[in-house]
């Protein structure tokens, strides 16, 4: 069943809603701020599906959070949310994802790259993956990807 939603920006008293669907589904919780969000929200109000646009130093912009409630995926909900993210014309944008989501960001033009081309920050997260998963096994790989 498809559900209606709007994508817009997030209001502050969303903020809640926003961390409890991060939490959800398992994505990183750090450097959460509800300005920076787009939100998708159902019919009543209940935000379904997020994403943001993270600054780190040196002027590198992440887009990073998208997530989408278990029970709302595959609607077009985290496509929805990139296109919207998407308009800011800053390039470039960094992502880091899961291998197997790679192919998502593809369609939006993100390309992965290597160590050469990652800012520093991308570096020590794409080590720090590594170490850890040495103890996770995911038999994945960390993706850090590039919109230009």
């Amino acid at each position: 069943m498809m559900s209606k939603f709007e994508i817009r920006a997030a209001q502050e008293s969303e903020f809640a809603q926003i961390k409890n669907l991060i939490h959800e589904v398992g994505i990183n919780p750090s450097g959460l701020d509800w300005k920076r969000f787009v939100v998708a929200v159902n019919d009543e109000g209940k935000v379904i599906s997020c994403g943001q646009i993270k600054p780190h130093s040196g002027d590198i912009l992440e887009v990073a959070s998208i997530g989408t409630l278990p029970e709302y995926e595959r609607q077009g909900l985290a496509s929805a949310i990139m296109t919207e993210l998407l308009k800011t014309p800053t390039r470039p944008l960094y992502l880091m994802c899961m291998e197997h989501n790679g192919s998502f960001y593809e369609r939006f033009g993100f390309r992965s790259i290597t160590e050469d081309e990652m800012p520093k920050y991308f570096r020590r997260l794409k080590k720090l993956f590594k170490v850890a998963d040495v103890i996770m096994h995911s038999g994945e790989d960390l993706l850090i990807m590039k919109l230009e």
